[in-house]
Parts: structure tokens; C-alpha cells; sequence
């Protein structure tokens, strides 16, 4: 069926102005990512846009010598790796019997969770059963309060609610258990709900903030988000560097150092969500979708 005139304008209009918006999300990365691989001179004299000017990796170096970096990309993928196994896990495990109409009071515990969303005890609540539970200077501290998303539930939830029920019935003919039909049917047919809502988590782990100022003390256990905000807004990154030799000072500028933490905390996600964009719009869609 042809589109009309009003239908194709529409689309011209709406793909211009999202790449706009495409455009304002792109630039800033693609300015930063020049300044980090630029020389001090052409980043002192305001030489840098949107390409590298006098191509030099002494940033990274100088970040990887100065600083902290090592360790706190340890800790961004610790806290990454580990938060989001275990919101995997329990965001199943709350979905899988909500999605079943057998359950006994379904509706009432969807009702009670979704209430979740839109009413919660706030920080200092939270920052006070944290501390009563001694996860103080823990990274379960950061891990308890984010263990499930409640949005993230009910896309998992209506994923599930979608698979048709003749898979079950012809399992449970076939004598398969719950468990036997959860791995053999449900997840192998879940993934790309799965792997799009760990994109998610990832993406909220790796890029934590306030949870890891209000609950770690010790910053050794700082992650990334810490460690760039810190190199951004405090003179904490001059005095490390103040402690280089002195012929290494300046191959570098603050300016370029700090950018380049700012890519060494960014490309690690820009890597990872190509190889799922392919699931990402399939898992909300098939999530989104009412049967």
C-alpha cells in the first residue's frame, strides 16, 4: 500500500528531527573523545572540535599512571557483572509467577509491586535499613536496593504471560516438570526479553552514583561514576598527577585527562550494545504486547 503525501512528509519531518536529536546526543561524545587523543597545545590554544588535533595518547597514559583508573574499572565491572546475575535472577523469579494464572493472588501482588513505582520510602529511609543491615562500606549495599526493577518485572511479566500455552500443555504431556519446562521451553525462548532488560541493568549498574557516595566510604571501592565526577569537579586529579615526574606533567592537560576517563567509562557500553541491538526493539515489543 502506498503512503500519501501527508504520511511521507511526516516521515521526513520525524527522521530529520531524530537525527537531530541523534546529532545532540552524538556530538559531545565525538568532542570529548577528540580532546583525549589531542596534544597539550592544540587543547590549550582551543584548537579542538569534533577531530583530534596533534595526535597523542599521552592522556591515557598519564590517566592510567595518575590515577586510580585501573582499579576503579575493576570495581564498575564487579558491580556490573554481579548486579546484574543477580537482578536477572530474582526479576525472573517474580515475573515467571505472575505470568501464571494458577497463582493465587496474582493480581493483588502485581497491584502491591506496581504501587512500587509510583510511592517509596526515599534515601534516607533507605540509608538507614542499609545501615541497620550492615551493608555499610559493602557493594551490597548497591546491589539490595536495585535487586529488581519493578518496570522491568512487568515487561518480563507480560513476556511471559505471551507464550503460548499449548508449549506447556504439550510439555507437561511429554512428563516435563516446572523446572524441566522453565530451562528447556521458557528461557531458551525468553532471550530476547533477557538480554535487552540486562542491557538495562547494565547500563543502571555501570553508571551508579549516588549509591555508591551514600553506602562506600573506602575509595578504593570507587567506581567509575565516582572516580570521573571527582576528576571533573575536584583537584583531586591535579594533585595525583602533581605526583608524576616532572617531565611527565606536561604531556597533558587536566582537560584531556579528564576526557579521556570520561571514553574510558563510555565505549566499554558502546561496545556492548551492538551485539544486542538486535534483541533490544524484539524483547520491549514482545514485552509490550498484550495477549
Amino acid at each position: 500500500m502506498r503512503s500519501s503525501l501527508g504520511e511521507k512528509l511526516f516521515y521526513q519531518i520525524n527522521a530529520i528531527i531524530l537525527g537531530l536529536v541523534a546529532l545532540s546526543c552524538l556530538l559531545p561524545i565525538i568532542h570529548v573523545a577528540a580532546l583525549s587523543l589531542s596534544d597539550t597545545h592544540s587543547i590549550m590554544s582551543g584548537k579542538v572540535s569534533f577531530w583530534p588535533k596533534g595526535w597523542s595518547w599521552d592522556s591515557y597514559r598519564l590517566l592510567l599512571e595518575g590515577t586510580r583508573i585501573i582499579q576503579s574499572f575493576m570495581n564498575s565491572i564487579i558491580i556490573t557483572v554481579v548486579g546484574v546475575a543477580l537482578s536477572l535472577v530474582f526479576t525472573f523469579l517474580a515475573a515467571y509467577p505472575l505470568a501464571q494464572s494458577y497463582m493465587y493472588g496474582r493480581k493483588l501482588f502485581t497491584l502491591a509491586i506496581v504501587f512500587t513505582m509510583l510511592f517509596s520510602g526515599g534515601i534516607i529511609p533507605t540509608y538507614l535499613v542499609i545501615k541497620a543491615l550492615g551493608l555499610m562500606n559493602t557493594y551490597s549495599a548497591i546491589w539490595l536496593p536495585a535487586l529488581i526493577s519493578t518496570y522491568y518485572m512487568l515487561i518480563m511479566r507480560t513476556f511471559f504471560a505471551n507464550i503460548p500455552k499449548e508449549l506447556e500443555e504439550a510439555a507437561r504431556i511429554d512428563g516435563s516438570g516446572e523446572f524441566r519446562y522453565i530451562i528447556r521451553i521458557v528461557l531458551p525462548l525468553s532471550m530476547p526479553v533477557i538480554a535487552t532488560i540486562s542491557l538495562f541493568y547494565a547500563v543502571g549498574y555501570w553508571n551508579t552514583f549516588l549509591t555508591v557516595l551514600l553506602y562506600i566510604q573506602n575509595i578504593e571501592k570507587y567506581n567509575l561514576a565516582v572516580l570521573v565526577q571527582q576528576m571533573i569537579q575536584s583537584q583531586s586529579l591535579l594533585q595525583e598527577i602533581n605526583n608524576l615526574p616532572a617531565n611527565e606533567q606536561n604531556t597533558a592537560t587536566p582537560e584531556g585527562i579528564k576526557s579521556a576517563g570520561i571514553m574510558v567509562m563510555v565505549i566499554p557500553m558502546l561496545i556492548i550494545y551492538p551485539f544486542l541491538q538486535r534483541y533490544f526493539i524484539q524483547g520491549v515489543m514482545i514485552g509490550a504486547i498484550k495477549g
